[in-house]
């Protein structure tokens, strides 16, 4: 009878630990959020007066009704373009990679992505390619586009952008090959500078047996890219 009380014991002792780690934890889960929200609304607040003063040297009346509310919503919108500097491919792939016996070639074509030029900040747009050849894994086909919606989401050159998305399927999934084709229109090109309305910007980057292998390689192009 003493042996079970003792268990018993033991049990509810075992539970309270339980219980406080998981209260530690909870509470330190609440600091760290209410610690990166304090950050932002610090960030923002600075985004909005720098905005400010943009609109001032520009000429701009920052006090007219139709500018009042300008300054933060521009700011608001540029933490919304740049949202991927805070998101990782390790967020969104960690329950997504399954064991699959297949070897065949996997599309994903179309990827809508917005992103914004670098050097001017204007906005560049248009659509990804992507394919991979499975080594026994496979991923969730909306990982690909969030991949694609993590690395557009900061300030980019089409080309970086295009290789920084085949380099992290590479690395997450560790495939036979990958392929990563961006078609993009850049607004640098066409609201400024050479003006050139129907100008469009393709890059491409190859891994594993899409560089090794001309005929992979076509496959890829001829499914892709064909209208």
């Amino acid at each position: 009878m003493e042996y079970h009380h003792t268990s018993e014991m033991n049990g509810v002792v075992a539970d309270y630990h339980s219980m406080c780690n998981e209260s530690k934890h909870n509470g330190l889960c609440r600091e760290e959020k209410h610690s990166e929200d304090a950050a932002d609304s610090n960030n923002l607040c600075h985004i909005e007066k720098a905005y400010s003063t943009i609109l001032s040297e520009l000429g701009e009346d920052v006090d007219r009704e139709g500018l009042l509310r300008t300054p933060l919503r521009a700011s608001k919108a540029m933490q919304f373009f740049t949202k991927g500097y805070k998101e990782t491919t390790q967020d969104i792939l960690n329950d997504a990679i399954f064991d699959e016996d297949h070897e065949e070639m996997v599309i994903v074509k179309d990827i809508e992505l917005f992103s914004l030029c670098e050097h001017h900040l204007v906005p560049f747009y248009g659509k990804a390619h992507i394919a991979y050849l499975p080594n026994k894994k496979v991923v969730g086909l909306s990982k690909l586009a969030r991949i694609v919606e993590i690395y557009s989401r900061r300030l980019q050159v089409q080309e970086r952008l295009t290789k920084q998305i085949a380099s992290a399927i590479s690395e997450a999934l560790e495939p036979a090959g990958v392929a990563v084709v961006i078609e993009a229109a850049h607004m640098c090109m066409v609201m400024r500078g050479v003006q050139k309305m129907n100008a469009s910007t393709v890059t491409s980057v190859m891994l594993g047996r899409f560089y090794d292998d001309p005929k992979a390689r076509k496959a890829f192009l001829t499914l892709t890219l064909k209208k």
